[in-house]
């Protein structure tokens, strides 16, 4: 039967995870299958990094859980390098697969893994340094000064680490064993979760203990994979080889993966700025209450990081094919499964906002009741945000990394951002809360616009094989 007689039946039947290939066609249910494990990995990180916010807020007070929340935007933007070189590499890697180049796309992998291990290294030594300057800029106060440089300095023993974590996971679709990606995640997350408990609840050691369990699951999400991927035991499509680094390569992969850098950066300085306004409106308790709703967020936002790490590569590669109308199809179908998924988030941050607030500020009743209120504004975004973090995906899957970085940038340092700034003067401390929502709605009328004007070939009526 058609694919598109029943184009939502993948939701209810078993999907398996395996190995992948990128080439072919993609039904509704392939698509799913290919991306689930990019999304359980991303899933998997997601849940590691709150656990660290689950153990300072019950077992260091609403300072700690404050100073995490300060500083996290700042290693984010580090780890976030990987991100680039990750998602820009993947999709140059993918394309050079596509065109039937696998030597050339090994070489390039093994450069950029290479690239981002130094980066890693260099900007994690610098951040090291800086941390009381960075504390300052973002806002920290004496009573959190101390412990959000702790937290920073530890942290950067993990970075190179890190980086390769966010870089990997993107490369883990490219060499077609998404279901590997997964699997590390677990291993990492099981790392920092264990650790978690020993040194923050059993041995009390707060902050510190936060971010060395942190720092040892990043080095173990990092190292693991570039050990496999150089052994001979690796059975994906991609291996570390023996390589110089050629620099038109490097800057093609982060020119490519730009926009999920700017993205990423651009998120962690609207974090900051929410940061600040909620210091200035409703002082420790409105970051406390920010951090509560951001966890959450983070979670059902892996869904769409997930999806699309695991989509990008699947484009490029029939990019690099030529293959359009396997291009329209994928772009239309992604559409459709991302559209149900974004209704059934908003659905369940509306219904649970109560249970998941208390898990983490249950013992104060105000900031509860901030919490819960926050949690059900600022969700609304969902029922659009995943279409529009799909739209810079598809842009970067095309190898078309400057629309690709506008689509990201707008999205969140010129529309968020504004609304951030302009929203609580006019309507109070709600504006704050329904600022990501507004930019949201903003951002889809700007990727209606980039698409028609510069992917147009996507929207053509045409039939396509199925």
């Amino acid at each position: 039967m058609a694919d598109t007689a029943k184009p939502f039946t993948f939701f209810i039947q078993p999907l398996p995870i395996m190995d992948i290939v990128l080439s072919g066609h993609y039904t509704h249910r392939r698509i799913v299958r290919s991306v689930l494990p990019s999304i359980g990995m991303v899933l998997v990180t997601s849940i590691y990094s709150i656990v660290d916010g689950f153990f300072v807020a019950n077992f260091a007070g609403k300072t700690g859980f404050a100073a995490v929340n300060l500083t996290f935007p700042a290693i984010m933007m580090i780890g976030s390098l990987g991100l680039m070189i990750g998602t820009g590499g993947a999709a140059l890697v993918a394309k050079i697969k596509g065109e039937g180049n696998l030597k050339k796309a090994n070489r390039v992998f093994t450069m950029l893994v290479q690239f981002g291990l130094a980066l890693g290294v260099v900007m994690g030594v610098a951040l090291a340094i800086g941390a009381p300057t960075v504390a300052r800029w973002l806002g920290a106060d004496e009573p959190m000064m101390d412990e959000c440089v702790t937290y920073i300095r530890l942290n950067m023993i993990g970075m190179p680490g890190f980086v390769l974590q966010c870089a990997f996971q993107s490369f883990y679709m490219a060499a077609e064993r998404p279901q590997l990606g997964t699997l590390m995640s677990v291993v990492a997350g099981v790392t920092n979760i264990v650790l978690d408990a020993i040194l923050v609840w059993a041995l009390g050691l707060g902050v510190a203990g936060a971010a060395i369990a942190t720092a040892a699951g990043c080095t173990v999400g990092g190292l693991f994979p570039l050990f496999y991927f150089s052994s001979r035991r690796n059975r994906g499509t991609l291996h570390i080889t023996p390589t110089r680094i050629q620099w038109p390569y490097i800057g093609k992969a982060c020119t490519n993966g730009l926009s999920e850098y700017v993205g990423s950066i651009a998120m962690n300085i609207v974090t900051i700025c929410y940061n600040l306004q909620l210091m200035r409106y409703l002082g420790e308790d409105g970051v406390s209450a920010y951090g509560v709703v951001m966890y959450i967020a983070f979670i059902f936002a892996a869904v769409f990081i997930g999806y699309n790490i695991g989509i990008t590569p699947i484009i490029g590669y029939h990019y690099g094919a030529r293959d359009l109308r396997e291009q329209r199809s994928l772009f239309y179908k992604s559409l459709s499964i991302i559209g149900v998924l974004g209704v059934m988030m908003t659905l369940s941050a509306e219904l649970f906002a109560g249970p998941l607030a208390r898990v983490f500020v249950g013992y104060d009743e105000a900031l509860t009741a901030l919490t819960i209120r926050a949690m059900r504004l600022y969700m609304l975004a969902f029922l659009i945000s995943g279409i529009n973090m799909f739209v810079s995906a598809l842009f970067t899957g095309l190898n078309n990394g400057v629309v690709s970085a506008v689509a990201s940038f707008a999205r969140t340092l010129v529309f968020e951002m504004a609304c951030v700034w302009l929203l609580p003067a006019l309507v109070g401390i709600d504006g704050i809360w329904v600022a990501w929502p507004i930019a949201e709605v903003l951002a889809l009328f700007l990727c209606a616009f980039l698409i028609l004007h510069f992917a147009p070939q996507l929207v053509k009526r045409r039939k396509c094989n199925q």
